[in-house]
């Protein structure tokens, strides 16, 4: 046992740094012999090993975190997921997300993978840094999405939505400039959130959800008796109507069912239109 007297001090400034409960701090303190680096370490091996123990649980609750810079020429959209909903509304989860996010903005890393090994600060990268919170929350907690979008100045902006208390988030790229522009690009974000499409326009859908749609296109068409030599155009026609239906260009307006997002963005600017957009949702 140690025979270092651990001050309440000591274990406020643990608490403050990582998060830990007072209890949990001044265990580790003593373990340490008040050795606060060690305490630390402590404290991440505790998230460690609570994170293999839970490695096989599903973490479908959480935040989404939809931030841009303040010129607007750059995006991200974070996941930081747990398992309860009790965790995700915790005030301190959701500040925690949105720490993360704020660092994937400033560093804008290439994907995941790197943005878990970007600093986040008192010698912890972004993914040792989780780790610490599954022993600080006692869940299995992971940053399972990360999105962004990257634009040069003068060539367009990146407007966010964070749609349900953070159950989802939204990035849209315009490619004009100005703040006439960001009520229509948060209206498209909005449609984004509520519409879901799969890609910007047809040329973004991915070639194997094409092959699967004509397949299924020309099965229903078959099933219904059709001929044989029909087939392939009765399943083109269906294609086309799956591209309306899910490509956000072409998806009816949800503000206005009589005109395509498209046509919305062209009546405020002729040349206005949506260059890229990320969607990531919970669940």
């Amino acid at each position: 046992m140690s025979l270092v007297k651990i001050s309440a001090k000591d274990v406020k400034a643990l608490r403050d740094q990582t998060g830990a409960g007072m209890m949990d701090c001044k265990k580790a303190l003593t373990e340490a012999d008040g050795d606060f680096d060690k305490a630390i370490e402590i404290l991440r091996k505790k998230g460690q090993k609570l994170s293999a123990k839970r490695a096989d649980r599903a973490a479908k609750e959480g935040v989404v975190i939809a931030t841009t810079s303040a010129n607007r020429n750059n995006g991200v959209v974070v996941r930081l997921s747990c398992e309860t909903d009790f965790v995700a509304k915790n005030e301190d989860f959701v500040n925690f997300a949105k720490s993360i996010a704020d660092i994937a903005l400033k560093k804008l890393p290439a994907d995941l993978d790197a943005l878990l090994a970007t600093d986040f600060g008192g010698g912890l990268t972004i993914g040792e840094k989780v780790t610490e919170q599954i022993g600080v929350i006692g869940e299995k907690v992971e940053v399972a999405q990360y999105a962004k979008i990257e634009t040069a100045a003068g060539e367009g902006q990146v407007l966010p939505y964070i749609h349900m208390g953070y159950r989802a988030g939204v990035i849209v790229a315009l490619n004009l400039e100005g703040p006439q522009f960001m009520e229509p690009g948060k209206n498209v974000a909005m449609q984004v959130a509520a519409m879901k499409p799969v890609a910007l326009d047809k040329d973004g859908v991915d070639e194997a959800i094409v092959k699967k749609e004509i397949e299924i296109g020309m099965d229903i068409a078959r099933q219904a008796g059709k001929p044989e030599a029909m087939l392939e155009k009765i399943a083109m026609g269906k294609l086309n109507k799956f591209f309306k239906e899910n490509t956000l260009l072409n998806q009816a307006y949800v503000k206005d069912g009589k005109q395509s997002v498209q046509a919305y963005l062209q009546s405020i600017d002729s040349k206005l239109t949506v260059t890229d957009f990320k969607h990531v949702t919970l669940g």
